[in-house]
């Protein structure tokens, strides 16, 4: 049986935090392959600032160039409107052997406006979440952590959703589990590289060296 994990965001610009919060990922959940899928017009997203979608899937594709297991698709990219995860995940598990199972990966903030996400209840009973904490976040057996995301998801999803200790993560008799990961994920974000570069500071130590050349190419983020 495949195991898949589905890695969406704007990557905005995609960052050695992203690569590294994925490597980690794979190695602890034994997925053999992680996609990774540009958003087009994320809902919950102001995009004016955006870079098109055209370059932020080729910094990509230039930053996983070697990487073994790693993939990127333009499924969201093609579709007209905004990007909703729910349509992501139905569009994998619809074009996949039916034994493959998929997991979702977001980020931590992502995980705290799921309950503003189209068919948000649907996603809980069809696909895994792999939330990653922010680092500088206790670890994911911290007790503050864990009381924030378990009253989160008492309130919004589900009052039957139990902690355990041992696999880190909330299980549920009838909803997909919701695992938290925190291990070796370093503190960088598109924010930060983007703000680096609106003030000339150098990025070289947070991007791909690939995608430093894209951006110094095309002036994106200027």
């Amino acid at each position: 049986m495949e195991r898949i994990g589905l890695f969406g965001g704007t990557f905005d610009p995609i960052h050695l935090g992203h690569i590294r919060a994925a490597k980690e990922v794979m190695n602890g959940f034994s997925l053999d392959k992680i996609v990774f899928i540009p958003s087009s017009s994320p809902p919950h997203k102001n995009t004016s600032g955006v870079a098109i979608a055209e370059d932020r899937l080729e910094m990509i594709r230039l930053a996983l160039a070697g990487q073994p297991g790693f993939d990127v698709s333009d499924t969201e990219l093609k579709r007209p409107g905004p990007s909703y995860s729910i349509d992501t995940v139905h569009y994998f598990q619809q074009n996949a052997a039916k034994e493959t199972l998929f997991f979702l990966i977001l980020g931590h903030d992502a995980f705290f406006e799921i309950h503003t996400w189209k068919s948000y209840h649907e996603l809980f009973g069809i696909i895994p979440l792999i939330v990653l904490l922010r680092p500088g976040h206790p670890p994911s057996n911290g007790l503050a952590i864990r009381k924030d995301i378990a009253t989160y998801l008492k309130t919004k999803i589900s009052r039957q959703y139990r902690f355990s200790l041992k696999k880190a993560g909330y299980f549920h008799p009838d909803l997909k589990p919701v695992y938290l990961f925190s291990k070796n994920l370093v503190d960088i974000s598109s924010t930060s590289v983007r703000n680096r570069i609106k003030n000339g500071d150098p990025i070289r130590s947070f991007v791909p060296g690939e995608v430093v050349k894209w951006i110094s190419r095309k002036n994106l983020y200027q």
